[in-house]
């Protein structure tokens, strides 16, 4: 495939969901608009982008807290989970001790954790604990994973040359794998955000004047369902804006080496 032959595609491909995305809003207004639909049932689009603009100042506040508690608990889970993927590449004693307490933190759900976070911790602090729980598995097994799958002979190769243990791991290990660790964050970049809601939402009036989870909550209590729906689209925004970032970022690192960002010519 030529590169005249390929912006067309790009450009569908920037087209075809934006085009699905309207005609849903504009079945949506229509909807509710022909069968006369109270907004505390289901409010038309156009209700929620004006609630959206009239309620800004408020959501924005909110949306900074959210925002902020994600990126601790993702930046905190990137530095934990490839340093401890770099200790279990070194010692494989120390991950059949550890990489199981890892899988039972994963498959635990942190709704169940939450509550008893809130408990023993600060709220910000519990808050930040969630979204780490949620993002830290998925950059541990991805580094794992790619430390582990290191072309033997490059390996082989090293040691001839008499390399030590941590040169092989800044010339070899890491670089080979980077694509894994960068896949490994896209992942880890929405499930903070996650994390982060659940324990938000978890906090219930605990959580006063903090992120857009409690804004959510708030807004369910009084029946303020416009509201509701501003606050969803405001997360489902900040949710696909993290994974295009990190998705930009990984194609930038890749771009000039890796198979997965190279264009494939047919």
């Amino acid at each position: 495939m030529t590169a005249r032959e390929s912006s067309p595609a790009r450009l569908l491909k920037i087209l075809l969901p934006l085009i699905a995305l309207a005609v849903g809003v504009a079945v949506w207004e229509a909807v509710v608009r022909l069968n006369n639909l109270p907004v505390y049932v289901l409010p038309a689009p156009s209700v929620v982008f004006s609630t959206l603009v009239q309620d800004w100042p408020i959501l924005f506040g909110s949306l900074l807290t959210t925002l902020l508690t994600t990126v601790q608990g993702f930046v905190a889970a990137a530095v934990g989970g490839i340093a401890l993927a770099v200790l279990f590449s070194r010692s494989k004693w120390l991950e059949y001790a550890l990489l199981p307490y890892a899988v039972i933190l994963q498959v635990t759900p942190v709704i169940a954790i939450a509550p008893l976070l809130l408990i023993y911790l600060p709220q910000h602090v519990a808050v930040v604990v969630c979204a780490w729980i949620v993002a830290f598995f998925p950059v541990l097994s991805n580094t794992t994973l790619g430390l582990n799958s290191v072309d033997r002979n490059l390996l082989g190769l090293f040691e001839l040359y008499g390399a030590s243990r941590a040169q092989t791991l800044r010339h070899l290990k890491l670089p080979s794998a980077l694509p894994h660790i960068l896949g490994g964050l896209r992942i880890a970049g929405g499930l903070s955000l996650i994390g982060a809601v659940v324990a938000e939402i978890a906090a219930g009036s605990a959580g006063a004047g903090s992120g857009l989870a409690y804004r959510i909550a708030e807004a369910g209590y009084r029946l303020n369902i416009p509201r509701m729906f501003a606050a969803l689209l405001l997360l489902s925004i900040a949710g696909i804006v993290i994974y295009l970032g990190l998705s930009l970022a990984s194609y930038l690192v890749l771009r000039r080496w890796h198979e997965s960002a190279l264009g494939k010519e047919n």
